[in-house]
């Protein structure tokens, strides 16, 4: 039997079981932060020496240097043409084709010029270091790395400095492939805390980078959080969410199967089902009953669909949208007959998949859009991972005397106002020169 919440927006309390089922703890687990803390104090103080007893603590992996824990260049090369024809295939076509659409995604300068001749404009330039954490070990995400490293190669990004966690020295020849395919041009194997740590502060060996992403375990994440400032990051990435609105026409074995393969990641995993039909609600539920079983991973789905699942019974599509904005789902699939027209209602999602025949899982792999998405709502203010997040902005401001002198006594006045007087002051130098000139 799949347990799984059912809910109707009939319900007198329905909106606030809703609530209830799409809000994430938000305090942080304090045995995970008591040991970040440590790590990241440890190898700000120590460096090198830090990094080695906690990668040979946690990892198993033993090592005189931090220079010994770098993977050569060659054999990320090699990595990549060992791979069997299929895979190398498939993971040469979907970096191509992420990198397809980061290209559209570039931010280019620009500037204009008034009439008295003051120069305004923006200069985009890229960051020069970042770090990208790739989980290690058993779990392999080569999809992660193609994901989070080509933006940065797209936007200019001098060095990417990738870490992976190779506990008893496993590492997998698909993430190291696809580090080669994506431009990585160092790779360490540490992972955890340490590996943030080591990113955000620097130490002899590995150099300190100016943003962080990629995706992490508790204590990647916590270790995230307490370095930005001293450098960015992308985003501190909840359990993964699908929501699915049907209009009851998709065969309902593959939205079952589309709710699955997010539910498969872990048992915190969101999977949301909204339709106006209550009796194809029943026909997926049944879908799921039959198909579980043949699943891997059906203890995780199980686990996932009555910890966080839901089907959601709404008066008409109209409230199903109000339900998705509320919601703000990391992946929003509109099975529907018209996706185009709903989706331009839809203010808050991370990804749309619009129609039958646009699963979930082609934007997990090789779409081409990022699939490092804003969680637990905050795709109500936050955007996909892009090229925009490794490059940055400054603004040109450029004044001819005639432009110093016009502008000026606008900010003269405000400075007085301010009491700001050396403000002002300042202003009124380029004020007078112009005056007797």
């Amino acid at each position: 039997m799949v347990e799984i919440t059912r809910l109707s927006t009939t319900q007198p309390d329905f909106w606030e079981s809703l609530e209830r089922l799409t809000s994430d703890a938000t305090d942080d687990d304090l045995a995970v932060e008591r040991v970040v803390t440590e790590i990241l104090e440890s190898v700000r103080r120590e460096g090198d020496e830090a990094v080695l007893r906690y990668t040979r603590e946690l990892d198993r992996l033993h090592a005189s240097r931090v220079a010994d824990l770098q993977v050569p260049p060659e054999r990320l090369q090699a990595a990549f043409e060992g791979l069997e024809p299929a895979q190398r295939e498939a993971l040469t076509h979907a970096a191509e084709r992420i990198q397809a659409y980061a290209e559209h995604q570039r931010m280019e300068s620009w500037e204009y010029t008034e009439d008295d001749g003051t120069l305004l404009g923006q200069k985009i330039a890229p960051l020069d270091r970042v770090g990208l954490y790739v989980p290690g070990g058993r779990a392999a995400y080569p999809s992660s790395v193609l994901m989070n490293a080509i933006p940065a190669s797209v936007a200019g990004v001098g060095d990417i400095v990738m870490m992976v966690p190779a506990p008893d020295g496993e590492l997998d020849p698909l993430v190291l492939a696809a580090a080669y395919l994506a431009g990585v041009t160092r790779v360490y194997t540490v992972g955890g805390a340490q590996a943030v740590a080591a990113l955000a502060y620097g130490t002899a060996t590995i150099p300190a980078v100016d943003k962080i992403v990629g995706p992490g375990n508790a204590y990647v994440a916590a270790a995230k959080r307490r370095v930005f400032g001293r450098v960015g990051i992308d985003m501190v990435a909840g359990p993964s969410e699908i929501l699915i609105i049907c209009d009851g026409q998709t065969e309902p074995d593959w939205i079952a199967m589309d709710l699955f393969s997010q539910a498969e990641h872990d048992d915190m995993a969101r999977a949301v089902l909204i339709c106006p039909d209550a009796r194809y609600l029943d026909q997926v539920q049944q879908s799921m009953e039959r198909l579980l079983p043949g699943m891997e991973r059906s203890e995780i789905i199980r686990a996932s669909l009555a910890n966080r699942g839901a089907l959601i019974c709404v008066r008409d599509l109209v409230e199903a949208e109000e339900v998705t904005n509320y919601v703000a789902p990391e992946h929003l699939e509109l099975s529907v007959a018209q996706p185009r027209r709903m989706a331009e209602r839809i203010r808050h999602a991370g990804a749309i998949f619009l129609g039958r025949h646009t699963p979930e899982v082609l934007g997990d792999y090789c779409a081409g859009p990022n699939h490092v998405l804003p969680t637990g709502r905050t795709a109500r203010f936050a955007s996909p991972l892009g090229v925009y997040d490794f490059q940055k902005r400054s603004s040109l401001i450029q004044a001819t005397p005639e432009g110093a002198a016009r502008h000026g006594r606008i900010a003269t006045v405000l400075a007085e106002a301010e009491g700001l007087t050396a403000h002002a002051e300042s202003a009124r130098y380029r004020i007078r020169d112009h005056e007797q000139g």
